[in-house]
């Protein structure tokens, strides 16, 4: 059983090391005043001659004082440092400033009410200010700030009296304004509800490439592509307009996922101008803009593919689309069309018959009373006479003769460049 030593019968460096690595077992009591370790330290380098020690023995004595008093070396160094200069180490308790405050609370206040009514003018004029409410106005509270100095003045501004008098935090209120309508869009058969969605082609050295904008009618698929440089405001407002004045039948409701570039204030405010209805997916719905993805597969990317062409030639593209897609896809282009069956426990079944195979534009002429849906300067005569202008091989021929024209025009350029 190993003996219990005092800290007080510690008298050797060797007892000291032992102390330090924790091989000697001593009972003492961690001092809680700092006079206390003040003389505690002095008592110790008086006791082991501190100041005759060799080097390695006074960084012994340094790790037992650390270890007992709980400074760290730096203090320590400074204690001893104190102690080799006057032989002892003095205590002295820190001391608050003894120049008296000359400006109370009340006329730091008056100060701050000063400046707000004033809307924060310079500190010469707020002086004025003061020598005019004593002097002029005999208000007898401005008697002390009458006299301030300038520089005065703005000590008392930067102070915390004065901040604390002139800051005033009102909590932010978040309101959310929202923009369209989170469902799935519901049109009864009638057209003019469009799905839209955008398909980017790819970027290349940091630099983007062409956006392709396409919208497609749910009821009878038929479609528009347009293409812009970017989807900000200043280039997709202009094309969405022109993207609703190329379908022939009224728009009713514009569909989209929730990308930024269309669930804005600009989009908004252009569709609440047209009387057309803004709805967006719902979350964990990924099927609400299945219609827009699954013609962005099998119509822009089979037409652009997936190879960058940069954003400047996005005007000649969109020329393009309107002058010689649009007609195809629209015209000459059949697509399957789903019917709908319920079964006894009310889900809905959809089959796709090729029976029910047909261009949209043949889709729009099938639906009961479907001049109805025609704007005003679209009649079937007119449109009849689009169909019919050429066969769907001539159409499809003079597609991609256009489009393989398009496309050496901008990758030879890009050769070039």
């Amino acid at each position: 059983m190993k003996a219990i030593m005092n800290i007080e019968n510690l008298t050797t460096i060797e007892e000291l090391e032992r102390f330090i690595q924790g091989n000697q077992a001593v009972a003492f009591t961690v001092l809680g005043d700092k006079n206390q370790r003040y003389q505690f330290i002095q008592k110790t380098l008086i006791k082991f001659r501190y100041i005759t020690l060799k080097k390695t023995d006074k960084g012994i004595v340094n790790q037992y004082l650390k270890k007992v008093t709980g400074y760290s070396l730096q203090q320590l160094t400074r204690l001893i440092k104190q102690y080799k200069d006057v032989g002892r180490i003095n205590w002295q308790p820190c001391r608050t400033n003894g120049f008296s405050t000359i400006y109370s609370t009340k006329d730091i206040k008056l100060l701050a009410e000063m400046d707000a009514r004033h809307d924060d003018i310079c500190g010469h004029a707020t002086k004025k200010l003061l020598e005019r409410a004593y002097n002029t106005f005999e208000q007898s509270e401005y008697q002390m700030l009458a006299t301030i100095s300038v520089s005065h003045l703005y000590n008392l501004r930067h102070s915390q009296g004065y901040q604390k008098q002139r800051r005033h935090f009102t909590k932010t209120q978040s309101r959310q304004v929202p923009i369209g309508e989170r469902r799935k869009p519901q049109p009864n058969g009638e057209p003019g509800y469009i799905r839209i969605d955008t398909v980017h082609q790819g970027d290349l050295d940091k630099q983007k490439g062409v956006y392709h904008i396409n919208a497609v009618d749910e009821v009878t698929q038929f479609e528009v592509v347009c293409s812009v440089e970017r989807i900000s405001e200043r280039y997709l407002i202009p094309v969405l307009t022109q993207m609703m004045a190329a379908f022939p039948f009224i728009i009713k409701g514009f569909h989209s996922d929730n990308g930024s570039e269309y669930i804005n204030k600009h989009v908004c405010k252009l569709l609440t101008k047209l009387e057309i209805e803004l709805t967006k997916s719902r979350s964990r719905h990924s099927n609400d803009n299945a219609l827009a993805e699954s013609k962005n597969a099998s119509i822009v990317r089979k037409q652009f593919g997936y190879t960058h062409i940069p954003q400047k030639w996005a005007p000649l593209i969109n020329t393009f689309n309107l002058k010689y897609l649009y007609p195809y896809i629209n015209y000459h282009r059949p697509c399957f069309f789903p019917e709908v069956t319920t079964d006894d426990k009310g889900k809905q079944h959809k089959t796709y018959p090729y029976k029910s195979m047909m261009t949209p534009y043949e889709k729009l002429k099938s639906l009961p009373n479907a001049k109805t849906y025609l704007k005003a300067d679209f009649h079937f005569e007119i449109l009849d006479e689009q169909a019919m202008e050429m066969t769907d091989n001539a159409c499809a021929e003079l597609l991609q003769k256009e489009r393989n024209e398009l496309f050496n025009q901008i990758f030879e350029q890009n050769k070039r460049a």
